[in-house]
């Protein structure tokens, strides 16, 4: 994360944007699980691919894509209620950015 770049939390059950310290989602309810963050460097040309298997292995609350230099291009709060169907416009911009971009950089959260 970048110096000055706010983290936003989002609910891993129903996708509402959390406080940082908040123990239970104030619209479910649900506990908010301890969150670890990885990231990964990828050619345009394995975005799509690499994303596609992320979400296959599970435990995924949120995935960024960002530009060489750090600019967010992408933001996918991920759900449980996201699969199939609702993914296809997230990959549609994924595409998008892959026609655009060089290198990006993929910032993945997921529940300890």
């Amino acid at each position: 994360m970048q110096r000055g770049e706010k983290s936003l939390f989002y609910c891993w059950k129903c996708g509402a944007q959390l406080k940082e310290n908040d123990k239970f989602c104030y619209v479910c309810g649900t506990p908010v699980a301890k969150m670890v963050r990885e990231e990964f460097s990828v050619s345009a040309d394995n975005l799509v691919e690499k994303i596609r298997e992320l979400l296959h292995e599970g435990n995924v609350t949120r995935i960024i894509v960002k530009d060489e230099k750090g600019k967010v291009l992408l933001e996918i709060p991920i759900t449980i209620s996201i699969i199939g169907v609702a993914l296809a416009p997230w990959l549609a911009a994924l595409g998008a950015i892959a026609a655009l971009a060089t290198n990006c950089r993929i910032v993945v959260e997921r529940r300890e």
